[in-house]
């Protein structure tokens, strides 16, 4: 049942453009289908022949072919896809939390390839890229003109060998490569800590298969550590997503038994389904139950203390999912800034063997009803980055930015005639900061001392002044381009 329908983010060198998708590998068989438009049809075979015939030099037949079909799919939305036989393969590795790659997630702007995030402790993160990143050339190749799954190919490898990247860092105005050695990444998808006597933090950067296992495995040797547990802090800040069936566990460790934690709704009677907190929905063995085995050890703490969910922009997905569920039943004081807005259900359709097509075939909804998609959870209280305020939120890319994205389906999406003002401010501060050196520029580490949110989170647990941000508010959905 919890692998029927996945969100599962492209972990190798790219997740797809702005978040991770949801998936369902499923056979392409229909009992029936729409009639098919054969004036069209023939249209297209038409400027097949000729193209075969007429182009300036032989064209491969196979090639043609795929590149009709990835076209065809890329112009519905940014999240469907067609995978060969290399980037299907790649795609299936994804789930694990293991491949051989620099270990970077990736978007596309201006024809050039954005790093979204370094994966924690990849070689990419050891080599200093950051979210922002822009990279203009893979060894020799220059990137415009690149599909992003292109792109992806020529950063994947074998282990142990290398790749250059030639990397624009925007706010230092400065182009220099890199060197990268391709390893296989094995993401640590949950951290945890104890910030004082009392106080827990738990960061899911992530949602992988062994995500569950880890959570109930750290959270229960900190509640050992520390078993007067007076509040949690649960950071979903810039976790792009990842499988759904863990996405509802970590919120069922939180919630009543049998709640709701997401619906899903779509043209196709499969895609209309409830995922509710039950272990058939994430079990995957009837004798390993991380959840119910942590509520146990631990007198079933998570279920009442006191909790904080951190999210940002860079929540998407299968974090908003969580975010969403504890918000809806009032379990959690959200905080931080609205999320990415990725409320799409992607499902993949096996073509043969080794092929396949990612279409988007559902939206999902919150317990109450809210769809997430173009709008994202709205936090209760809003935070800036650091104490010194954030005057950069106008700039980040969210799911209602990227083209051809799906409508909310719910609220008519309209202009914000603020944003672009909002948008020129920031341009202007980003400019005043290039001047800084990249240590001042540099936000504090998640789960240090230093990291202001987090603080801020500990204050709102502890019933002590928040600084709530004087510059952040609730981004309404913008009209997408047609």
């Amino acid at each position: 049942m919890g692998q029927k329908l996945k969100i599962v983010g492209w972990l190798s060198v790219g997740a797809l453009a702005g978040a991770l998708t949801t998936v369902s590998v499923q056979t392409v068989a229909r009992s029936s289908m729409a009639p098919l438009p054969l004036e069209e049809l023939q249209q297209l075979a038409a400027v097949f022949g000729m193209v075969k015939s007429d182009y300036v030099e032989p064209v491969d037949e196979k090639k043609l072919i795929t590149e009709a079909i990835s076209g065809m799919v890329a112009s519905l939305d940014p999240h469907s896809q067609y995978f060969d036989k290399k980037s299907f393969k790649e795609f299936s590795e994804g789930t694990s939390g293991k491949f051989v790659g620099v270990g970077i997630e990736i978007s596309q702007e201006d024809g050039l390839i954005k790093i979204v995030s370094p994966i924690e402790g990849s070689p990419a993160d050891r080599a200093g890229l950051k979210t922002n990143d822009l990279i203009t050339k893979i060894d020799s190749t220059a990137v415009k003109g690149l599909s992003l799954s292109e792109a992806v190919k020529r950063m994947r490898g074998e282990p142990n060998t290398k790749v250059v990247l030639t990397v624009f860092r925007k706010d230092e105005s400065r182009t220099f490569p890199v060197t990268i050695i391709r390893e296989e990444i094995k993401t640590q998808s949950v951290k945890t800590k104890l910030m004082e006597p009392g106080f827990g933090w738990v960061r899911v950067s992530q949602f992988q298969e062994r995500t569950v296992e880890d959570f109930a495995r750290k959270v229960e040797e900190m509640v050992e550590q520390s078993p007067g547990l007076k509040g949690l802090v649960l950071d979903l800040r810039n976790d792009p997503g990842g499988l759904l069936d863990a996405a509802v566990a970590l919120s069922a460790a939180f919630l009543p038994e049998n709640v709701t934690v997401v619906t899903t709704n779509g043209q196709l009677e499969e895609s209309k389904f409830t995922y509710k907190a039950s272990p058939q929905f994430w079990r995957r063995s009837a004798s390993n139950d991380p959840i119910q085995r942590l509520t146990q050890a631990t007198g079933g703490v998570l279920k009442k203390v006191p909790l904080v969910v951190l999210v940002n922009e860079g929540s998407a997905s299968a974090s908003e999912i969580v975010a969403g569920a504890l918000q809806d039943y009032k379990r959690a004081t959200l905080m931080g800034s609205q999320t990415f807005g990725k409320g799409s259900v992607q499902t993949v359709r096996q073509l043969g063997p080794d092929t396949a097509l990612k279409i988007t075939t559902a939206r999902y909804y919150t317990p109450n009803g809210r769809a997430i998609q173009a709008k994202g959870i709205v936090p209760e209280v809003m935070l800036d980055e650091t104490a010194e305020g954030n005057l950069f939120a106008a700039l980040r890319t969210r799911e209602a930015d990227l083209q051809k994205h799906l409508s909310n389906g719910k609220e008519e999406e309209k202009k914000d005639p603020e944003r672009e003002k909002a948008r020129e401010e920031a341009l202007k501060k980003l400019e005043e900061d290039s001047k800084k050196s990249p240590a001042e520029r540099r936000l504090p580490e998640f789960g240090s001392e230093k990291d202001f949110q987090l603080q801020q989170a500990l204050n709102q647990l502890k019933g002590l002044p928040v600084k709530a941000s004087t510059t952040l508010s609730e981004r309404k959905a913008e009209k997408k381009d047609e």
